[in-house]
């Protein structure tokens, strides 16, 4: 996901000199190094796999610092880094699972903190990005949060109780409108068109339908009805996925990635 925001961050026209990463080994530092264009090859990547000192040296007078990696590592990570940030250093959790009592705990007092929830599509600039900040967050360092994570997507503010169901909707969600391109496709298949024909049909439809959904006053209600003549071929569609009960089951997969997200700040709870 870190790597998801740093190229929306890159492509929004960040300086590539003022970011800074580390990579578990110096064969994924490489590979993120090649990755990047050309111009974007400023970036300081570090290897904590050769460097024991990597982190701590990433984080050195930096304003902000995201952490990435999987949620088991986020507080030992915090642990590692908490005596090399600046006092005002704002720390921004993208891992699923860890709440902002448990991240506070593992840095120094007073260190503000931001616990967030972002999706995928931040790597191409249409992320959907919510931040809850903690006790310690104020309204300035806030808006630098939304300030660098702007060119990621839509940044959003939320009570920190409101975590479970973002994640049941945006975080989860890319896999959802994927899944549904993939159905898609495997139903043209089953009606007789090629594999490459039904997937070239399922995924530019999705992606079509989500730039019409991206304006501003775009309601998905009115969309689908424009869509809808009485009684014809899109209606008889619509009627096929109510009866067979896809609102109900939607519901039913957001709260489970909800429910799953809840469970995993417990397991993962000092």
């Amino acid at each position: 996901m870190n790597g998801s925001i740093m190229a929306g961050l890159l492509a929004g026209g960040t300086d590539p000199s003022s970011v800074r990463a580390t990579t578990r080994s110096p064969e994924s530092a490489e590979r993120l190094r090649a990755s990047l264009p050309e111009d974007q090859r400023g970036v300081s990547i570090y290897s904590s796999g050769s460097d024991a000192e990597a982190n701590r040296r990433a984080v050195e007078g930096a304003d902000v610092v995201l952490l990435g990696v999987k949620p088991k590592g986020i507080l030992d990570l915090a642990e590692e880094i908490a005596g090399a940030l600046k006092p005002d250093a704002l720390v921004v959790s993208v891992a699923a699972g860890i709440d902002v009592a448990m991240l506070e705990g593992a840095l120094a007092e007073g260190q503000p903190v931001i616990r967030s929830m972002p999706n995928t599509p931040s790597r191409v600039g249409r992320g959907v990005i919510a931040l809850a900040p903690g006790t310690h967050c104020t309204a300035d360092q806030l808006a630098l949060a939304h300030e660098v994570l702007k060119n990621s997507g839509t940044v959003i503010d939320v009570r920190e109780d409101q975590i479970d169901a973002v994640t049941g909707i945006s975080g989860s969600g890319p896999a959802y409108a994927f899944f549904l391109a993939e159905a898609m496709q495997k139903a043209g298949e089953a009606m007789g068109l090629d594999v490459e024909t039904a997937r070239l049909l399922a995924k530019e439809t999705v992606s079509g339908a989500g730039e019409l959904l991206h304006a501003d006053d775009a309601d998905p209600e009115a969309l689908r009805l424009a869509v809808c003549s009485p009684n014809g071929t899109t209606e008889r569609a619509i009627n096929a996925f109510a009866e067979g009960g896809l609102v109900e089951l939607t519901e039913r997969a957001a709260r489970a990635s909800a429910e799953r997200n809840a469970e995993m700040v417990e397991e993962l709870r000092r």
